[in-house]
């Protein structure tokens, strides 16, 4: 999601005639497969870190400290190699999604989605086919750079072609694939562990397949309007609108697309812009939206849900299977983010999904501190309630941090920065997923119950932060937004002349001219 998505009306984006079209409908579930891969890998990578086959190959150590060894309960899985196994992918998304962002204004949205798929095939490979460590570590790097690529594009293509009243609902699937591919995962890894020796093999594996439906699938979407203006080629841009749209009258959106687009073309350095004073709201808002989603703690649900089971006294299939559950509730609560993002708006969900979060932390972390010693194991009953509260918990994200926080950061950028605004944003969420991956299973081993407490505590930060600093953005066409929402504020209002806005000379001469008579 790092690139611009542009702005497309004067007005109101309502202006502008549309239909949701099967034409978009397809493309959307087409490219939405690049967040079926990212979440396959979040579930698969968990699922496959608790399997004794897998451990015994290349973590013996931790095999040996998980079976035969009496080991504290709480630190039993920390190894810095084993988190590197999950956390590796991360670093190499970082590096890919900047490399992404430029591939995306070049050559277009589509070559990205298919070097996303592409890279994500050949890390398959590599893990199904790993004979030792370096090699698997390879293999994630390689699912990182697909990732990394697969962030960058798919929701902004998905943003560019959906009809501006539908775009919050389609730009929330392809979170809503992401929760789908953690939950294929996990039922992968419930049925793979019990097949010795090369279970592991058939999981790790499985991340082919989304990439090779992506990677087909891409072939048969068409390259979105702002992309194909962009590159010059007008002609075919506004035959593709009248396609996506379904109607012939798309005149001024497309005459809005082509003054944004040469507007986007006059700024020669973007990222010189983000360090302007007017720059600094956005940018604080739409990258700290992502550090906070990811210290509410979710992908410690995601990554390590068998662990965490199997550090309850779960077994290692009856930890799967509820990984597999708290993965169908991850899906199923998503489907709410759809239907009501563009009608409650963005500041309550996340309020409200970060107080339900916190509660189940909370009750979690003081049930795990009265049963769970560092030898004994929870009761059934409790572990079952534990799981139930994880449920909770994941329903709460769902709707709330988990869809909002890439739709948030792609709406607050002005059209001037907003390719630059959002790789910041994109890489901000990278660099904190590998910073709670690579650290979790230590922090675990140190502060014991005691961590869902930490997590507790950001979501009561970050909920302050969204009821004082974020501005609300329902409703807002993008390219009103300093206006409506910026200049507004009560607080990111003082960082804007009263007079004007400090825009660059080029957009402040071409919001002046006429627009050309048709």
């Amino acid at each position: 999601m790092a690139g611009g998505v542009i702005a497309t009306g004067s007005g109101s984006e309502q202006d502008f005639p549309a239909k949701l079209t099967l034409q978009v409908f397809i493309c959307t579930a087409i490219a939405a497969f690049g967040g079926l891969m990212f979440g396959y890998d979040i579930g698969i990578s968990g699922g496959v870190t608790g399997m004794d086959d897998f451990l015994l190959k290349f973590f013996p150590n931790v095999y040996v400290k998980k079976n035969h060894a009496h080991e504290n309960n709480y630190c039993k899985f920390d190894d810095e190699y084993l988190q590197l196994f999950t956390s590796s992918l991360y670093l190499a998304a970082i590096v890919a999604s900047g490399g992404a962002s430029l591939m995306c204004k070049k050559y277009g949205r589509k070559p990205t989605m298919q070097a996303a798929s592409i890279f994500f095939f050949i890390g398959a490979i590599l893990n199904v086919s790993a004979m030792n460590l370096p090699m698997l570590i390879l293999g994630r790097l390689f699912l990182g750079a697909g990732v990394g690529c697969g962030n960058q594009a798919v929701p902004l293509f998905i943003t560019e072609i959906s009809p501006p009243k539908f775009r919050g609902g389609l730009n929330i699937c392809f979170q809503l694939l992401i929760t789908v591919g953690i939950l294929v995962a996990n039922c992968v890894n419930y049925f793979t562990s019990n097949i010795k020796n090369y279970g592991w093999r058939i999981s790790l594996g499985g991340a082919a397949v989304p990439a090779v439906i992506l990677l087909v699938g891409s072939f048969a979407i068409v390259e979105t309007p702002t992309s194909l203006i962009e590159r010059g080629k007008k002609e075919k841009g506004l035959k593709t609108l009248k396609r996506i749209r379904g109607v012939d009258d798309v005149q001024k959106e497309f005459e809005e697309m082509v003054r944004a687009t040469e507007v986007a073309n006059q700024i020669k350095h973007p990222f010189r812009e983000l360090m302007k004073k007017p720059s600094i709201p956005p940018m604080i808002c739409g990258t700290i939206i992502h550090v906070f989603q990811q210290f509410t703690g979710i992908n410690v649900v995601m990554f390590y849900a068998p662990v965490l089971f199997q550090t309850m006294g779960f077994g290692s299939s009856a930890s799967l299977l509820s990984a597999v559950i708290t993965g169908t509730v991850n899906s199923l609560s998503t489907v709410i983010a759809i239907f009501t993002v563009d009608k409650a708006g963005r500041k309550k969900l996340l309020v409200f999904g970060a107080l339900i979060c916190m509660v189940a932390q909370c009750t979690i972390g003081v049930i795990l501190k009265k049963y769970l010693t560092e030898t004994s194991k929870v009761p059934n009953s409790i572990a079952k309630v534990v799981v139930l509260l994880i449920c909770v918990y994941v329903n709460g994200f769902a709707w709330s941090w988990g869809p909002l926080g890439w739709l948030i950061s792609s709406e607050v950028f002005p059209l001037e920065t907003r390719t630059s605004g959002y790789f910041f944003a994109v890489a901000t969420n990278m660099l904190c997923t590998f910073i709670i991956a690579q650290a979790f299973l230590s922090m675990l081993c140190h502060m014991r119950a005691y961590i869902y407490f930490f997590f507790a505590a950001w979501l009561i930060v970050m909920s302050i932060f969204v009821m004082a600093m974020l501005p609300e953005t329902k409703g807002v066409p993008l390219d009103e937004m300093v206006e409506r929402v910026w200049k507004k504020h009560w607080f990111w209002k003082s960082f804007f002349k009263s007079s004007d806005i400090e825009r660059p000379k080029a957009m402040v001469q071409l919001e002046h001219q006429e627009k050309p008579n048709h």
